[in-house]
């Protein structure tokens, strides 16, 4: 199994192929081979910066010579004005980095953005947000690091570390008690230990059943209602986990976390996210300046 490392490193090495193909032309025709220069990434919206370590693979990975200085890290609260960092180094460089950069910064501090408006939704609580596996294909691992660094958890972050037995799992396998089993006999038979199990219900029949056959970890109901969500976290009585999931937004979000749930899982933190605007301006260099 790969390494998060090497699906960045992978994420990043398609992202040049795709960007920059047989060569950037614009840059090529009209910036002299040796000529430096050095930029700064402007915040131009406020929110939660998220991305920066991110961007230092960027860099080094296309031009290892490329220097950067940073002046706000990861997980900060930034603001319009601020400078998060700058890079120098060869400008034909700068140029060809800048849009991947800013495509994966501007991504993931929204993502990081909303996940703690979100967490501040809930302050004083002990629910807390779990993110989900609706994520933008190949950038997953950067997405789920975006909800991390603005305060929020991370549900599974593939099929291969949780079992989650979702309502077609259970149907297919015949029923809440049948898929529990099976996946208990599957840890134990593939040496498995310590994989967690977590099941979805869709009514308090299922709760009941789930209840009643155990060895799960965590239970996850299934668009309820808060009220059902309390008259849920009452029955369970701290048995196992208990998520709420389906259909909750950032208006309802603290109904649920007020009936007790231990996590809240929010889609639209990875699916529905605006990026945070900043932009990699240019500092002019001596020889443009002398030539006005």
């Amino acid at each position: 199994m790969k390494t998060k490392d090497e699906l960045i490193d992978e994420l990043l090495d398609l992202a040049f192929a795709e960007d920059i193909g047989d060569g950037d032309h614009t840059t090529l025709c009209c910036i002299p081979a040796d000529e430096m220069g050095k930029q700064h990434l402007l915040v131009k919206e406020e929110g939660i910066l998220a991305g920066v370590e991110i961007a230092k693979k960027v860099f080094h990975k296309f031009d290892p010579e490329l220097k950067m200085t940073v002046f706000i890290n990861d997980g900060a609260h930034v603001k319009p004005g601020d400078v998060a960092f700058v890079v120098e180094g060869r400008v034909r460089s700068l140029l060809q980095t800048e849009r991947l950069m800013l495509n994966i910064m501007q991504r993931m501090s929204g993502i990081a953005t909303m996940t703690a408006k979100y967490m501040d939704r809930l302050k004083g609580l002990k629910t807390k947000v779990l993110d989900t596996r609706k994520t933008t294909p190949g950038m997953r691992m950067l997405e789920k690091e975006a909800v991390r660094i603005g305060g929020g958890m991370n549900h599974r972050i593939g099929l291969f570390d949780m079992i989650l037995l979702k309502d077609n799992h259970v149907d297919f396998a015949g029923g809440i008690a049948n898929a529990i089993n099976k996946a208990n006999e599957y840890i134990k038979a593939n040496h498995k230990d310590g994989m967690k199990i977590e099941i979805e219900v869709r009514n308090f029949d299922e709760l009941d059943e789930a209840l009643a056959t155990g060895h799960v970890d965590r239970i996850m109901l299934d668009n309820f209602t808060p009220e059902n969500t309390k008259k849920a976290v009452d029955i369970v009585a701290g048995r196992c986990e208990l998520e709420s999931s389906g259909g909750i937004t950032f208006d309802t979000l603290r109904d649920y976390g007020e009936c007790g749930v231990d996590y809240i899982s929010v889609g639209a933190l990875t699916h529905s996210v605006k990026g945070l605007d900043m932009s990699f301006k240019a500092y002019r260099s001596k020889r443009v300046l002398e030539s006005l």
